[in-house]
């Protein structure tokens, strides 16, 4: 079975849309793909929500939510307010395990950065890759300050024992700045893991067709051409 958890540095750095292009570069390639999303806050139970935006863009894969909340939060004070409680790992950890034997790959889209808060216990999506034994791939912002943070995050994943795949670059701008181009440069040594892919700003205002057709594009290439499932983290980089 293949299980890759999403996080990142922090909160709109895009990996809805990563999540998008590794769905559509999957299903490219004949993978049966499910996409759990544990937690989302600031929407109503109503809207469409960040998982609606994955099928949108990348089509075709089974989604998950497991709780949402309207106050545009962090999830463990969105929870705390609404007088329930968030979501723990081990809850996550069953609907991707459940998920894996009927899928080829089953992608985790976190909320926010590595180490935000799920429930009041402190529980983390890195606590949920930990306990599934599986790889994060971090998306990452194309601006200054970037190269601390994913040092940061790379220092949190090591710590746990958990696997970084390697950084994505989120929205990458179309005039890049100095500090961007110097950031591509820079960010394996800093990540202690491979740059995987570089997704452009506005890639998810695409007509999603034009959306799929480039995906392979932006990550493809920097995947080593791989995409089985089972053999995934072992073949990147």
């Amino acid at each position: 079975m293949g299980i890759i958890v999403v996080s990142g540095t922090g909160t709109e750095i895009g990996k809805t849309v990563v999540t998008a292009a590794l769905v559509a570069v999957a299903r490219a390639r004949g993978q049966r793909v499910a996409v759990v999303k544990p937690i989302q806050t600031g929407i109503l139970a109503t809207e469409p929500g960040d998982l609606d935006e994955v099928n949108r863009l990348g089509g075709g894969a089974r989604t998950v939510e497991l709780a949402r909340f309207a106050e545009p939060l962090a999830p463990a004070t969105a929870a705390r307010r609404a007088g329930v409680d968030g979501i723990r790992p081990e809850e996550v950890v069953v609907a991707a395990e459940k998920l894996a034997g009927e899928y080829d790959l089953v992608l985790i889209e976190g909320a926010g950065g590595l180490l935000v808060r799920f429930d009041e216990t402190g529980s983390t999506i890195a606590d949920t890759a930990r306990l599934l034994g599986a790889p994060v791939l971090v998306v990452a912002p194309a601006a200054l300050g970037t190269l601390n943070a994913v040092a940061l995050t790379a220092e949190a994943l090591s710590a746990r024992g958990v696997e970084q795949l390697g950084v994505v670059v989120g929205s990458w701008p179309h005039r890049p700045d100095l500090a961007a181009r110097c950031n591509l440069l820079d960010l394996p040594e800093v990540a202690g893991a491979p740059l995987l892919g570089v997704v452009p700003e506005r890639a998810g205002r695409l007509r999603p067709v034009d959306f799929r057709a480039r995906a392979a594009g932006w990550l493809a290439p920097r995947l080593g051409g791989t995409w089985d499932a089972g053999t995934f983290a072992t073949t990147v980089g």
